[in-house]
């Protein structure tokens, strides 16, 4: 359930209407709904009500807005961060040092100091190669960081190859065939206490079996490392769990994803951590955009919207689907190319769509543009940065300012031997 529904045939998101947004705001422009934010943290909590002992962390990367994260952090949620930008921005909102995970492929040694210095909860080390290098530099500085070893389960989650994580030739953890020798490598270093084990196959998941599988032998690998004179405090289950993006579109609730983990882990007596992203901040924001004219075509018009793939780069990516319709519906209905105006043929949101009537100056919405939208943003074509706007109730917020193209040219420099 979100808060973008229709009062008077006008789209309003909660009790603002979306007309007035884009009179103040200009378009496009990223709108939240705060009530939708604080259900989905409170739904997600309650399906894991069977778990004693957890951690929920939001992951940051999905959006990173500093109001977003406030609203998350005082909905109890903790966070999953993969860069130290990331983790700034937690530390910001006011998420407690140590309800902050910090996971990632890439971490730079800069990265790990600043993460030291800042009381994180807990590493998740991505290979024996990091884990040394942490030991090392958490020991010259006196200090021990808390962390897991993240295990590639080689679990195909059934997605996008793109957001695919748990295969064996993707590039995150370790081999779950050489899980043990490497824990009990980096278990031996002072600097580190190598609490636990962590997984992540993946995204935008529509079955729970590839995560159930990925589970069971977590729990395998948990007993080995404890029959071989290892503590196992802690197990972080990733994230990954999908969202609605076609009406109609039916994918597991967090109900029954709770279920399951607690069926799984019931006997495994550890702290549980957890990292929803998409299922959380998906279905909580629109981006709001204009028709700036409607083309014919050989077959179907083209939709030209003030939107393009700088500002929503999911369907440029990954073929995304967002469910597309008009902020006031005509009532009539067409077949039509939606397409930014992005000199790139790619940046086309949909072909052959049937949408909502629409012409020029209408305004219209991609749905489910909550997670993975304005964090994934460019300036390409030198079109600047998109807004963003948090609604709450009857009132509403910019909470990320639009950057002009010229505000981006600012910061560059001519050097003189150039003339």
């Amino acid at each position: 359930m979100d808060h973008f529904t229709y009062l008077d045939g006008v789209m309003h998101a909660e009790d603002v209407p979306l007309p007035r947004i884009a009179a103040e705001v200009g378009t496009p422009v990223y709108v939240y709904s705060r009530a939708t934010l604080e259900r989905h943290a409170r739904v997600f909590h309650e399906a894991l009500a069977g778990v004693p002992d957890k951690l929920i962390a939001f992951a940051v990367k999905a959006n990173p807005n500093l109001a977003v994260l406030k609203v998350l952090g005082a909905a109890g949620m903790g966070a999953d961060v993969v860069s130290v930008g990331e983790m700034r921005r937690a530390l910001a909102a006011g998420i407690a040092p140590d309800k902050i995970v910090f996971s990632g492929v890439g971490k730079t040694a800069a990265e790990m100091i600043a993460a030291l210095e800042a009381g994180i909860g807990q590493f998740n080390i991505e290979s024996e190669e990091e884990g040394v290098e942490l030991a090392e530099l958490a020991a010259a500085r006196g200090m021990t960081a808390q962390c897991a070893l993240r295990i590639n389960p080689d679990v195909d989650a059934g997605t996008h190859d793109k957001i695919s994580t748990g295969k064996a030739d993707n590039k995150f953890g370790v081999p779950i065939s050489e899980a043990g020798q490497i824990f009990g490598k980096l278990a031996g270093l002072p600097g580190v206490n190598l609490r636990g084990v962590a997984v992540h196959i993946g995204s935008q998941l529509a079955d729970l079996a590839p995560l159930e599988a990925a589970f069971e032998k977590l729990g395998a690998l948990v007993a080995a490392l404890r029959g071989a004179g290892h503590t196992v405090t802690h197990v972080d289950l990733g994230g990954g769990l999908g969202v609605p993006y076609k009406v109609g579109e039916v994918l597991p609730e967090p109900a029954e994803y709770g279920a399951m983990v607690a069926r799984v882990t019931k006997d495994w007596g550890v702290t549980l951590i957890f990292e929803p992203g998409r299922v959380i901040a998906g279905n909580a924001g629109v981006l709001l955009t204009r028709v700036v004219r409607v083309k014919r075509g050989i077959k179907d018009p083209f939709v030209i919207v003030d939107a393009a793939m700088n500002d929503l780069a999911r369907p440029a990516l990954y073929g995304a689907y967002h469910h597309f319709e008009a902020v006031e519906p005509p009532g009539a209905r067409m077949t039509a190319n939606i397409v930014g105006p992005i000199c790139e043929t790619g940046d086309t949101f949909a072909m052959g769509r049937e949408c909502d009537a629409l012409q020029a100056g209408d305004l219209a919405v991609f749905r489910t543009a909550g997670a993975y939208g304005a964090t994934m943003a460019s300036s390409y074509n030198s079109r600047g940065f998109v807004a963003e706007v948090l609604v709450d109730g009857d009132k509403f917020a910019v909470v990320a300012d639009r950057i002009e193209a010229g505000a981006i040219m600012d910061a560059e420099r001519v050097p003189e031997w150039l003339g």
